[in-house]
């Protein structure tokens, strides 16, 4: 991976998850708007060598925290779910959007209700109807989340992330 290229990705996604811009495209009163920082978590993880999957997934959690409202919960909760994500990228296969939404929703409903429970036991606050915040965020991370991944396939070469190759020989 070239990671001076990564962090230019990491930062653009990362201000626009804390910016307003995304607030255009928010749903309902609760300001439900779609986790870029997710979306390029599972599609770094199924995509990268292990090793730089793992660093990346780590370096996003810790960009989501500086997004948010506390340091450590989503280092932790997006680290360790990434960790799962690329020791499975060779059982899973994410050819099909249906795959790529699904893992991305999956993936968020975890890292969301892990995050926010270590915030819980940092902090010791909770906001009023939190979970309907994650899981409306994760389904619209889920739904748009396959259009962000062909960008992203589109600027893996210029990421060095490599192509994932499918079959009984890719492994060789």
């Amino acid at each position: 991976m070239r990671w001076v290229r990564f962090s230019i990705l990491l930062l653009v996604c990362t201000l626009l998850n804390a910016g307003n811009l995304l607030n255009s495209i928010s749903l309902s009163s609760f300001n439900i708007r779609p986790d870029l920082l997710l979306v390029l978590l599972v599609f770094l993880s199924i995509n990268c060598e292990t090793t730089d999957a793992v660093i990346a997934s780590f370096i996003i959690g810790f960009a989501a925290d500086i997004s948010g409202t506390a340091i450590g919960p989503y280092t932790i909760s997006f680290g360790l779910i990434g960790s799962v994500i690329s020791q499975m990228h060779k059982v899973v296969i994410m050819k099909r959007m249906v795959h790529q939404a699904t893992a991305i929703f999956v993936t968020g409903i975890i890292t969301g209700v892990l995050g926010r429970f270590l915030t819980f036991f940092k902090t010791g606050e909770t906001a009023s109807n939190v979970y309907v915040v994650v899981f409306g965020s994760c389904l619209y991370s889920a739904l748009v989340g396959p259009v962000i991944w062909g960008g992203l396939s589109a600027i893996s070469g210029w990421l060095g992330v490599r192509k994932q190759r499918y079959g009984r020989l890719a492994g060789r």
